[in-house]
């Protein structure tokens, strides 16, 4: 019997200001494209990815 994973919801809104739920989803399939095949993204998945979009953004306006 397979284990559900139990933090599967939709896409959160995003925390950080000036980032659209468009800019995390399309990083986060970037991110995730292997991932997202097989099963949809956690909770934890969406956050990752928005953590990593605002340090990519950081690092490229330097």
């Amino acid at each position: 019997m397979e284990e559900k994973e139990t933090n599967l919801r939709p896409q959160p809104e995003p925390v950080t200001p000036g980032i659209t739920k468009e800019m995390v989803r399309q990083h986060a399939f970037e991110l995730y494209r292997d991932i997202v095949k097989f099963r949809p993204l956690t909770l934890n998945d969406w956050v990752l990815a928005e953590k990593d979009l605002v340090r990519k953004l950081q690092t490229e306006s330097v």
